[in-house]
């Protein structure tokens, strides 16, 4: 056969070349991997130190916070757990003022990057274009990035924020989402100021919402990623997940806007076990299941095949002090630290 065989030449460009492809696909397992968001809304939850080590234990690689909480970045310290830190919103305009970014950065992150591996700053989360708030996140996130970039760390900590799903509109078919008229103005200087800095842009995605409110054209196996086969064809796109179409219609409308480049990671993705009629445990067992399984299995989306998603589940407890219904029943474990589901991580 003319190829069974290889001069010892050949050999050393072989190994070379294997290596770099378990590099390469070792590199995106990592992007692709499966975090976990930890709110800590609750007044029976694990201590920080006991929550580290349940991600430990469960090999969960990846964890977003909402606020600098020491204590959990002090727990965090030589875990090895990549993190998203939050600005919180009522910071915004503070960091609009360098010094006190340079000073919030110097606390809260320079104090740690020695020993916790900081991914992503998050300045602010769902801010909305008609909030008071949002004149201050493109300001504040380019202090923060400055800040970051004076000790040399914009490589390894990007800068970004975290909306919602309500800033794109026609998002049915995918290939027709688009920023709206009132979002545009808003995010398009924070598109640009993400390509520039090689930041993605980080969206929270829920179909548990977009069924609960539209179950008339929605079907609950597309929204749990249990459709027996093509649900939406879009072009030359198909879509068997609701998870999918609207990633999709997030990149369709990035691409509009200019930035057809721009990576997205999913800062949030979750469906609640009570609270509601389709808020069931089983339900949200399935689609936790399953989103990981779709996620770790690095197949991408239909618009960006082969690109992992990155991917935060939220949350990672129940959390008693948030409004009653559906809120309070996100946690894929319960304050004490069992489990609801039977999950795999990594």
């Amino acid at each position: 056969m003319a190829f069974s065989s290889h001069s010892a030449s050949e050999k050393p460009f072989r190994v070379t070349i294997l290596l770099l492809l378990e590099l390469l696909m070792s590199y995106i397992g990592a992007s692709g991997a499966i975090g976990v968001c930890y709110g800590r809304n609750g007044n029976n939850l694990p201590s920080q130190a006991d929550v580290v080590s349940l991600y430990k234990a469960n090999n969960i690689g990846q964890m977003r916070i909402y606020d600098p909480d020491q204590a959990t970045l002090q727990a965090l310290k030589g875990s090895n757990i990549q993190l998203i830190l939050d600005v919180p919103k009522d910071k915004l305009q503070d960091l609009t003022d360098s010094a006190k970014a340079g000073d919030w950065v110097q606390t809260n992150v320079l104090a740690y990057s020695a020993d916790v591996k900081f991914r992503y700053i998050a300045v602010g989360n769902e801010i909305h274009p008609a909030d008071a708030e949002a004149k201050f996140v493109l300001p504040a996130m380019q202090n923060v990035h400055n800040a970051i970039a004076a000790a040399n760390l914009q490589g390894q900590i990007k800068v970004s924020t975290s909306i919602d799903t309500t800033l794109v509109v026609n998002s049915s078919p995918p290939s027709a989402g688009t920023f709206s008229t009132e979002a545009s103005s808003y995010i398009t200087p924070i598109i640009q100021f993400l390509a520039q800095n090689g930041a993605p842009l980080l969206v929270n995605v829920y179909p548990y919402f977009a069924y609960i409110g539209n179950t008339a054209q929605i079907s609950l196996p597309y929204a749990l990623f249990t459709a027996p086969g093509v649900v939406v064809t879009d072009n030359q796109y198909q879509y068997k997940n609701l998870f999918d179409a609207i990633t999709d219609a997030h990149y369709a409308a990035l691409e509009k806007a200019g930035a057809p480049n721009l990576e997205i990671v999913i800062s949030e993705s979750g469906w609640p076990s009570e609270g509601n009629a389709a808020a069931t445990v089983e339900n949200a067992g399935t689609y936790y299941k399953n989103l990981i399984g779709h996620v770790n299995g690095n197949t991408g989306t239909p618009r960006k095949p082969g690109k992992a998603i990155e991917t935060y589940l939220f949350a990672m407890f129940d959390e008693n002090l948030k409004p009653a219904g559906t809120e309070q029943h996100f946690g894929v474990f319960s304050p004490s630290k069992a489990q609801k589901y039977q999950l795999t991580f990594a």
